[in-house]
């Protein structure tokens, strides 16, 4: 059975929000600042609070399973049925194809806004890079089974 620990994620949570609490205190002190000091202290909230967040959400998953090992043994047997597995597996191969159609219809409406160049050259790099990693994935998969 799987060992649930509590205090990393909790140390981990206090972290985030540390992280998370300089980047508000950052965002006012830096109020007049150009260039990477303008952006950073937001970098710092949204970093700090999914470090937060996904922690502590963990470290209360955790604590509630050391409390009600029947449930951990079943909840663990639901991830490795292989019937969930297909059904995750389907349901985020339908979320790739509507995002893929979602995402390109974001860059043509950025790129109608007249959005600058840049921002538009960089999400087409990442939409190739998930087009490219699909590829990728399809051959290896065809070549494996």
């Amino acid at each position: 059975m799987k060992q649930y620990k509590v205090g990393r994620y909790v140390f981990l949570a206090v972290v985030g929000f540390i992280i998370f609490a300089v980047g508000l205190a950052l965002t006012k002190l830096l109020s007049n600042t150009d260039g990477i000091l303008k952006i950073l202290p937001y970098i710092f909230v949204g970093v700090g609070s999914g470090i937060f967040g996904g922690n502590l959400g963990t470290a209360l998953r955790n604590k509630a399973m050391l409390k009600n090992p029947q449930a951990a043994r079943q909840m663990e047997i639901e991830q490795k049925d292989e019937r969930n597995q297909a059904i995750s597996n389907k349901a985020k191969a339908k979320v790739y194809d509507l995002m893929i159609f979602v995402y390109a219809a974001i860059l043509l409406a950025f790129a109608l806004m007249q959005v600058d160049i840049y921002i538009i050259l960089t999400l087409v790099a990442v939409y190739l890079f998930f087009i490219f990693a699909n590829v990728y994935y399809l051959t290896k998969y065809y070549k494996e089974m």
